[in-house]
């Protein structure tokens, strides 16, 4: 008998999802003003669609009965998680210094965030090649890089959309863009409403292709190093 599998965290995948879904019903509500967001509401319905989508590929994918899927999928998962606390970090980092004009420009904070990213895009790049190890071909490689941005991209959209549910009303701004966005998109509430809504489909949408060609990348060479 082989090595215990680990988990491969669909259910709380799907429960996060579902979470994320409860949150976007909140703030959206009431549901017929979706359409007067941006993009005649695609920022609103993009993020719901991908979270649903989240919900059928976790069933779909963690669902294959394969042994060696399951532990290329489990190792993903394990990796994703590393990576989701890095990426969340991101998030609020991003966050905290969009809210703070002097780190805008300022060299070793946004060095610090690319640092992030590039630590996440390894480890989702470490899952394909440990996906390569269990399964034996590129393609679960892939696979397992998906999975593994997956999970760490669920984890910075809820990260997102829970601060967005606990930040303050901002106040009144006289910065002449800020009011220009307001003629154009809205009050600074919609403003930050619409700001979270695409950070969320930019991370749920982005990070699986990411995640993807890392993990694809990473297999290839690895595959050649094996021979």
């Amino acid at each position: 008998m082989g090595p215990r599998l680990l988990p491969t965290l669909r259910t709380p995948m799907i429960v996060l999802a579902a979470f994320n879904l409860v949150i976007l019903g909140i703030h959206l509500w009431p549901w017929q003003q979706v359409l007067n967001l941006p993009g005649n509401g695609t920022a609103g319905f993009d993020p719901a669609v991908t979270l649903l989508g989240y919900i059928g590929l976790s069933l779909w994918i963690a669902g294959n009965p394969s042994e060696p899927v399951k532990r290329a999928l489990s190792a993903g998962a394990m990796l994703g998680l590393i990576a989701g606390c890095l990426l969340v970090a991101y998030a609020l980092l991003t966050s905290m210094f969009a809210a703070r004009p002097a780190f805008a420009t300022a060299f070793l904070p946004n060095l610090a965030l690319m640092g992030l990213l590039a630590a996440s895009g390894i480890l989702w790049g470490i899952a394909g090649l440990r996906g390569l190890r269990a399964a034996g071909n590129t393609g679960i490689g892939a696979l397992a890089g998906a999975w593994s941005a997956m999970v760490s991209c669920l984890m910075a959209a809820t990260a997102v959309l829970v601060e967005m549910s606990l930040a303050p009303p901002l106040p009144v701004t006289q910065d002449p863009w800020k009011q220009y966005e307001a003629l154009a998109i809205g009050p600074a509430k919609i403003q930050a409403l619409v700001y979270s809504l695409n950070s969320t489909s930019e991370y749920l949408l982005v990070g699986p292709l990411a995640g993807c060609a890392m993990g694809f990348i990473f297999a290839f060479f690895g595959q050649f190093k094996k021979a």
